[in-house]
């Protein structure tokens, strides 16, 4: 089973709350300090371990903004973020870079991996950030490419895989660090049908393991995989679906 971290902070559903938000809001401003934007008003979140959601949401609805924020890459205006019962929303920008490397794993349209280096380097670099030494850095590293499928291709370089092969690796680097949350900005954008449906199903897999899933998307599609959709309109949660049964 994967290793997720859990929370104290429960719902009504028995279920550990790993993101609760309450009344966040982000607002851009512009530079005489007039509003710009409100990207997200006075916004109501509880994400629960385990689950797999889809945001989703036409352009300029907040769905990149509330991807942002829960991913731990900005810091709303207003309101209170706890993730896994640490509030985000107080800490200075090194402790939000610490926690963002140990609690978030993020997979990305464009697979962000370094050409320069071998996959098992690629995927041991968040935990060199986190000063793990050499030997377990690779150890971890080994284990989630034979998780994702591709014990065999650990020498290769980005550019000696397919695409669905380099995203199974950004997978596995966003798996190295025993996240709380995967955050999937698009995963299969880049793929086609087939290669895209076989990604989604790893995807499955890890969330059947235990995974905590978030997943931004347009793809109908995609997101009925999910166990919720939350649609998001003119910076407000428009609707909020759970379908477990």
């Amino acid at each position: 089973m994967i290793k997720t971290e859990t929370s104290s902070t429960s719902g009504t559903n028995g279920q550990s709350a790993v993101a609760d938000w309450r009344g966040v809001s982000k607002t851009y401003f512009k530079p005489d300090g007039s509003v710009l934007v409100e990207a997200l008003r006075a916004t109501d979140l509880q994400l629960y371990t385990g689950q797999y959601v889809a945001i989703m949401g036409a352009s300029g609805s907040g769905k990149s903004t509330m991807m942002n924020i829960l991913g731990c890459l900005d810091r709303p205006t207003e309101g209170e973020y706890l993730l896994d019962g640490r509030d985000i929303a107080q800490m200075d920008d090194d402790e939000i870079s610490r926690i963002r490397g140990r609690k978030i794993g993020f997979v990305f349209q464009a697979f962000n991996l370094i050409s320069e280096l071998n996959i098992v380097e690629n995927i041991e670099v968040p935990l060199f950030y986190q000063s793990i030494g050499k030997a377990q850095r690779r150890r971890q590293a080994i284990e989630k490419l034979e998780l994702v499928g591709l014990g065999d291709r650990l020498t290769h370089r980005p550019s000696e895989l397919s695409g669905g092969q380099q995203q199974r690796v950004a997978i596995a680097r966003a798996l190295v660090t025993n996240p709380a949350i995967i955050m999937a900005d698009e995963p299969t954008g880049n793929l086609d049908s087939k290669t895209g449906e076989a990604i989604l199903s790893l995807i499955s897999d890890l969330h059947d393991q235990g995974m905590t899933i978030v997943m931004v998307t347009h793809d109908e599609r995609v997101a009925d995989r999910c166990q919720r959709i939350i649609r998001l309109r003119d910076g407000e949660i428009e609707t909020d679906e759970n379908r477990d049964a």
